[in-house]
């Protein structure tokens, strides 16, 4: 991931009144950077620290995925119930959370809406029976349907299966989905980069300008990329809209971090979304196959977020859309508002020399 370097934290944006009196350092001095050890040694342990964080949470987050707590469902009694879910915990302890449901019409439901991965009725007439949404990637459909299938066949039955909510036939691995809401957030890590670097001079209502028309000029680019190859089944704003979100929200966050940090933002920024956002994005497997330290992300960074929404728009009538737009909404106006605040405080500064 790259780490690009920026002008040291208060050196970009600063009205030309600020550059004047004993006060202020010359522009070239601004720009020298390290020397000395500090130059041979930090950048070393910088990039060497961020890529023992990447393959950290990396190596705990895949190096053997297991689900904890997903969400199933038996249609049938307590007791049936009780029965599946004693004998799920015999074969996969803590893998499943098991709830009950009245009808097969009550667990498709449930499915459709992404409140459950996996519906079994065990006294459906041509046997024990199970629902599941290939939708989810044919992982979670092989371990839901590999842990089913198992006390079926413990219990002497052979289990049916039934994919209610497929995927599209061209996304064979599942990972449109991601793909589709993490390119904007990699642009958006990007773009608070590049801004300061390529125009670290304008004032913040052009910069803020600048802000807008790369969330929607992302946004509408990924949706007719997404549309050209016909791989999502949704409406074309509604991605256009989730991803311009998710763009603001990370473009945002990590222009505050750069303004405020200078190089310290920028990898903040990138350990922030680029490692801990991908890695708990929910986009190769859901959020229950993280290690419970990890979980919390997938619900709070942008591209968690924003993967659980775009999926939910093309598959799962709506599901996390609604949070969605307030989460990513609420990343990006801290981001303006955290860069407003920090202009007027310079701008105080600068008046007081």
């Amino acid at each position: 991931m790259p780490l690009t370097p920026v002008e040291p934290r208060g050196a970009q944006d600063r009205p030309a009144s600020a550059a004047g009196g004993h006060h202020a350092r010359p522009a070239h001095r601004l720009r020298e950077g390290l020397n000395g050890n500090k130059a041979t040694f930090v950048p070393v342990t910088i990039v060497v620290a961020i890529g023992a964080i990447f393959i950290s949470v990396y190596l705990a987050a895949f190096h053997a995925p297991t689900p904890r707590n997903l969400p199933v469902a038996v249609v049938g009694t307590a007791a049936d119930t009780q029965r599946v879910e004693t004998l799920l915990a015999s074969h996969a302890p803590h893998a499943f959370r098991v709830r009950a449901l009245p009808s097969e019409t009550a667990a498709r439901t449930a499915i459709e809406h992404g409140k459950v991965f996996g519906a079994y009725d065990p006294r459906a007439a041509r046997g024990p029976r199970l629902f599941y949404a290939g939708a989810h990637g044919p992982s979670v459909a092989g371990v839901v349907t590999a842990a089913f299938r198992q006390i079926t066949a413990a219990e002497g039955g052979k289990l049916e299966t039934l994919d209610v909510v497929p995927a599209p036939p061209r996304d064979t691995r599942g990972l449109v989905v991601f793909y589709t809401t993490f390119g904007l957030v990699l642009s958006g890590y990007l773009f608070g980069i590049m801004t300061y670097q390529l125009a670290p001079r304008i004032a913040l209502p052009q910069r803020l300008a600048s802000l807008a028309a790369f969330g929607v000029g992302g946004g509408v680019t990924v949706a007719a990329i997404v549309r050209a190859f016909n791989v999502l089944p949704a409406a074309f704003f509604g991605i256009a809209g989730l991803v311009a979100l998710v763009a603001l929200a990370v473009g945002s966050a990590t222009m505050l971090l750069v303004r405020v940090f200078g190089v310290a933002g920028s990898s903040t920024a990138a350990v922030l979304f680029m490692t801990l956002g991908n890695a708990t994005s929910g986009g190769s497997l859901p959020a229950y196959f993280l290690p419970g330290w990890l979980h919390p992300f997938s619900s709070i960074l942008p591209v968690g977020v924003g993967v659980r929404a775009v999926n939910g728009l093309a598959f799962f009538h709506e599901d996390g859309v609604a949070r969605a737009v307030v989460m990513l909404s609420a990343w990006a106006l801290a981001g303006v508002t955290g860069l407003w605040v920090r202009e007027k405080f310079l701008e105080r500064q600068a008046g007081q020399h």
